[in-house]
Order: C-alpha cells, then sequence, then structure tokens
C-alpha cells in the first residue's frame, strides 16, 4: 500500500484563482479609468479633483500607477514588444505595483474623507479607482510566484507572501551598441530628474505623501522586474558617460524651477549631500564612527564668515571668494589634523564619543566667543550676520539672471555654484576610494589589525581619511555661509529638528549606503526633502530617523545603494563558507601582492 501526500508547491499562488493575470489587467484597467472621472464635487480639496476628462494632483499619481501594473501585466502574457519590461520577475512586478496603486488611492480616498468630512464627498470616479485597484491587488496574489521558497523557511502565508515580493535575478541581455546604450542612460537619468522634480515641486502635504507611496512601490516593482538591475549594468559599464549624464541633469534641475522656495531646497540638498560625501570617506571607506562631523562644517563656514565682508565681522576683511574659499578649507584641514591626531589611535565607541564631544565643544567654544565669555571673534550666540552675495567675474548671486528664456533666481545661482563643489567633491572621494589609499582604507575598516599586519599605516591613513573628510566639509561651508546669509552656533548640533546636524550627516550615509558613491548623495536627498516638503514631521525627526534606520537595518542593512562587497556581506549567497568534503578541485592561481601605504 502506497501513502501519497498532498502538498503545495513552494512557488503556487497564495490564493487559488482563476484566470488571475485577466482579473488584475482588468482591475488595472479600471483604476486608470477611473481616474478620468471626478473624484469629489468640491474645490477645496487641493488639486481640484471636480473635472472630468482631465486627471489632476492625486488623480495623476494613481493613473501612473495604473499604466505601470498595466503594462507588466501585459507584458506576462508574452506580448511582442513587452518582453523588456519583464526580464526578472513577471508577476512579483506586477503584484508590487497594484499594491502601490491600492496604497495611492486607498490613501487619496482617506484623505478627501478626512478634508472634507466623510466619504459622502466622494465622487463615484474615486469609487471606481478604489475598486480597480483593489481587484487588481487581489487578483495578483494569484499569480504564481517568481522564485521557489527556500528550503530552510517554514511556508506559512506570511512567509509565502513576502517570497511572492522577490524576483530572480534577471538573466545578462544581449549586447547593444554604445550609442544605444549611452542613450538608455540619458533616458534613465532623464525620467529620474522629471521624477525628483515633480516630487519638488509638490503644493501641498497630502500630494507630496501619494508621491513617496507612488516612487517607493513604482521602484520597487521596476527592481523586481529586473529593468533596474539591466540599467544599472549599464551605468557600471560606462561609468564616464553615466557620471556626466547625472551632471547634465542637475545642472538642468534650477531651469525647471518657477518658484524661488523650491531651488532652494534644491541647493540645501546639494550642500548636505555634498557633506554627506564627504563623511562617507571617515565612515564609509575608513570605518571611523564620527558624531562631530557637523562641526568642520561650522568650521568652514565661520571662517569664510570671517573673511568675506560682513559688517559685523571682527576681523573686517573682505577676501575673494577663491580666497575665502581656500581660507574655510585650510581651516577645517587644521581641525581635522588638530583633533584627529591624538584621539585616531582609539576605535570603536571610544573614538565615537571624542568626536561627539568635539561637536559639542565646537558649539560651545563659539557661544562663547562674544567679547565678554572669551575674545570677541564671533559675535557669540548672535552669530555673524549679513554676508554679502557674492560676485564672480560681474555675475551678481545676489539678483536673477536671464539666461536662455530661463530666469535664475538667487537660490538657482547657488545651486549651480554649488553643484560645481559637489563635482569636485565625488571627483575626489571617486579618485581617492580607487585608488591604493583607497583600497587601504576598506582594509583598516575591515579588519585594522589584519590591515596593520599587513605593512599598513593604520594610523597615518585614519588622520588622512579624517583631514580629506573635513576639508571636504569645510569647501561646503564655504557656500552654506552665503547661501544662509548668516551662520550661527545653533546651526552646527549634533542632533535637531532642523539639518543640518551630525545625526542628519550620519543618516544620510547609513540610510544610502556606505562606502558607496551615489548612495549618501541619495540619502540625503530624502532625508532633507521629505522634513522639507512634509512641516509637521519637523518636531518628530528624530525619532522617525531612528524608526527608518531600525527598518533598514532589519530589511536592507547595506543601504539603499549598495556595492556588491555588503551585499554579499549582509545576504545569503548560497555558496559555502567550506567546500563540501566531495566537491571538486579546480585549479587556481596563487600571487601574493604587498599591501602598504
Amino acid at each position: 500500500m502506497t501513502m501519497t501526500t498532498n502538498t503545495t508547491p513552494t512557488n503556487s499562488a497564495l490564493i487559488a484563482l482563476p484566470a488571475a493575470r485577466h482579473l488584475t489587467t482588468a482591475g488595472a484597467a479600471i483604476a486608470l479609468v477611473g481616474t478620468f472621472l471626478a473624484w469629489t464635487w468640491t474645490a477645496e480639496f487641493p488639486g481640484d479633483l471636480t473635472v472630468t476628462g482631465y486627471p489632476g494632483g492625486l488623480q495623476v499619481l494613481t493613473l501612473v500607477g495604473a499604466a505601470l501594473t498595466l503594462l507588466l501585466a501585459l507584458s506576462g502574457y508574452g506580448i511582442k514588444g513587452l518582453g523588456w519590461l519583464t526580464p526578472g520577475g513577471t508577476n512579483s512586478s506586477v503584484r508590487l505595483a497594484a499594491i502601490g496603486v491600492l496604497g495611492t488611492t486607498g490613501f487619496a480616498v482617506g484623505a478627501i474623507s478626512v478634508k472634507l468630512g466623510g466619504v459622502v464627498n466622494l465622487e463615484p470616479g474615486a469609487w471606481i479607482s478604489l475598486a480597480g485597484a483593489l481587484i487588481a491587488v487581489i487578483a495578483s496574489l494569484g499569480l504564481t510566484a517568481d522564485q521557489e521558497l527556500d528550503d530552510t523557511t517554514r511556508p506559512t502565508p506570511l512567509n509565502r507572501f513576502v517570497n511572492s515580493l522577490r524576483a530572480p535575478a534577471p538573466e545578462r541581455s544581449k549586447e547593444l551598441p554604445n550609442w544605444a546604450e549611452i542613450l538608455i542612460i540619458a533616458a534613465a537619468f532623464g525620467v529620474a530628474l522629471y521624477v525628483f522634480t515633480y516630487g519638488i515641486d509638490t503644493d501641498y502635504a497630502e500630494l507630496f505623501i501619494g508621491y513617496i507611496i507612488s516612487v517607493a512601490f513604482g521602484f520597487t516593482a521596476l527592481t523586481r522586474a529586473g529593468i533596474i538591475a539591466r540599467v544599472t549594468r549599464l551605468t557600471t559599464k560606462h561609468r564616464n558617460v553615466t557620471l556626466v549624464a547625472a551632471l547634465v541633469a542637475a545642472f538642468c534641475f534650477p531651469f525647471t524651477q518657477q518658484n524661488e522656495q523650491y531651488a532652494l531646497i534644491g541647493a540645501n540638498i546639494l550642500i548636505f549631500a555634498t557633506v554627506a560625501l564627504g563623511l562617507n570617506v571617515v565612515v564609509g571607506l575608513a570605518g571611523l564612527l564620527d558624531l562631530g562631523y557637523v562641526a568642520f562644517l561650522g568650521v568652514g563656514a565661520y571662517a569664510a564668515a570671517l573673511v568675506s565682508g560682513s559688517p559685523l565681522s571682527p576681523v573686517g576683511v573682505q577676501f575673494p571668494f577663491w580666497a575665502a574659499v581656500l581660507t574655510g578649507a585650510a581651516a577645517s584641514l587644521v581641525f581635522g589634523v588638530v583633533i584627529g591626531a591624538p584621539t585616531l589611535r582609539l576605535r570603536g565607541d571610544y573614538l565615537a564619543i571624542v568626536t561627539l564631544g568635539f561637536g559639542e565643544i565646537f558649539r560651545l567654544t563659539v557661544n562663547a566667543l562674544n567679547g565678554v565669555s572669551g575674545p570677541d571673534l564671533t559675535n557669540g550666540s548672535q552669530g555673524i550676520p549679513s554676508i554679502p552675495d557674492l560676485n564672480l567675474f560681474g555675475f551678481d548671486f545676489g539678483i536673477s539672471h536671464d539666461i536662455a528664456g530661463f530666469t535664475l533666481g538667487r537660490s538657482a545661482n547657488y545651486y549651480l555654484l554649488m553643484l560645481v563643489f559637489t563635482a569636485v567633491v565625488v571627483l575626489v572621494f571617486r579618485r581617492s576610494g580607487e585608488s591604493r589609499i583607497g583600497r587601504a582604507w576598506v582594509a583598516i575598516r575591515e579588519d585594522e589589525t589584519a590591515a596593520t599586519a599587513m605593512g599598513i599605516n593604520a594610523f597615518r591613513l585614519k588622520l588622512l581619511a579624517f583631514a580629506l573628510g573635513a576639508t571636504l566639509a569645510g569647501l561646503a561651508g564655504t557656500v552654506q555661509a552665503h547661501v544662509s546669509y548668516t551662520v550661527t552656533p545653533e546651526q552646527y548640533q549634533f542632533a535637531g529638528s532642523v539639518p543640518p546636524n551630525s545625526a542628519f550627516l550620519l543618516a544620510a550615509v547609513i540610510l544610502g549606503g556606505m562606502g558607496t558613491l551615489s548612495g549618501p548623495l541619495v540619502g540625503a536627498a530624502l532625508l532633507y526633502l521629505i522634513p522639507a516638503k512634509l512641516q509637521f514631521m519637523q518636531d518628530y525627526q528624530l525619532f522617525i530617523f531612528g524608526i527608518a534606520l531600525i527598518l533598514l537595518m532589519r530589511f536592507r542593512p547595506e543601504g539603499l545603494v549598495a556595492d556588491r562587497r555588503k551585499q554579499l556581506e549582509f545576504h545569503e549567497t548560497g555558496q559555502l563558507d567550506v567546500p563540501a568534503e566531495d566537491a571538486p578541485l579546480t585549479q587556481t592561481t596563487a600571487g601574493t601582492t604587498k599591501a602598504g601605504a
């Protein structure tokens, strides 16, 4: 007698649902059609969702998400010309996109109901889009998983659902001509610029929250589909082209802005992203936990403010801008060496405590140099106000200029100036990270004892990283002083509701991805943009940072933008640490290289 056991395949659908793909496609189409109908009867809700045939505000986000879900679902039919959309996960990408549509539409319905006083204020279009999104999500659960559940994981409903959101890596695509690959890179950065510009131009909190939901799920869906991985391969292959494309996209940003406030947000994002990239040299490459890094930004800002011609500056001199920049960078360099030389023999928590103390000592010292508690050098808590705008080669940064039919205001002028500094810092980070010194920093970060045993002068290289990071922060500080008109001690704290502060910068590096070039730029942009657009979050910034970091450590410890080393370190790869006994031996070539600096 033979016993048979019914087992459920580990890559089966979460729910048994006939014609799941048909229903998913129909649900996405219904959600899309609903965006062309009115969602409410009154224009009191921002975005004017009362117009039929012309989507606006949150309707546009649902429209885009539904269109993406529809295209991904149609790609699963094998339709010719759509296969390139899903080289990786065919079903997980549809599932994530559908959840994103439901999240955006559900939030919009809830926001309308709360703001206007009940669901009676909803028009049929909102209900149609919500119903279509719900149908798409439920039907997508009937699609099979793109990969089997791991043998070591119990097939519980939760584990099966999480597994259904994963996808295998896409296969390597066929080689394209170089010009075609370069065009794809340019198009990718063009789309990224448009998405970022749309987010920074949002006029009200409800639209920005919907934007965050849509972008988060849309980007994750495209990642599972394999499109992001293929674009990443192209950017890795053409690194110089990618860098130029990124700078061109960043250069075009101020020409898309008509609102001075939004251009100022862009300038501040560049300032803090540049400082975060300098901190990445210290934390990401050399592995030195610096909790007082914002003090170096303050040293550069104060040094530049003292010599930039402010009428309330006790120094009473006005250097040319290039000299003020060198003064700020040199002052930060000196402070970096002076602080680093006696403290960098410490490791771990002890070094973190010392750097935290330095940051607070700097703030208290400049607060005391007011002519009463100490020499009159920084005007104490009043700071150094009325820093004059720059004038380089007859170009006054404080007034608007018309260039090729576009009007650039004060904030846009300083944005472009800061972009030059950002490009310099990116070049320095990239060249130093790929050099012998950069490899020595990574060796020290991974195991300082082993690196020292291999002949690396750990103290000298750590001091070099500390000094370089301080100098880069000082460069950014010279521009920040002119952008903000004034520098005060309270701007440079360890933690606070308004950046810059050391906690903000460290969170940007960790969130973006330590040791990467683009990671701190992405992290700083997110951490500055979200509180700037959602003013009610200002008082809860530290709490939200903490929650975000906890979630990040749990689900993506390598950061949003991770290098290959971090991915292998934090995730299972299926590769045995010790070869199996019956594994065949392979020929290897052994060699030795001298590690030193």
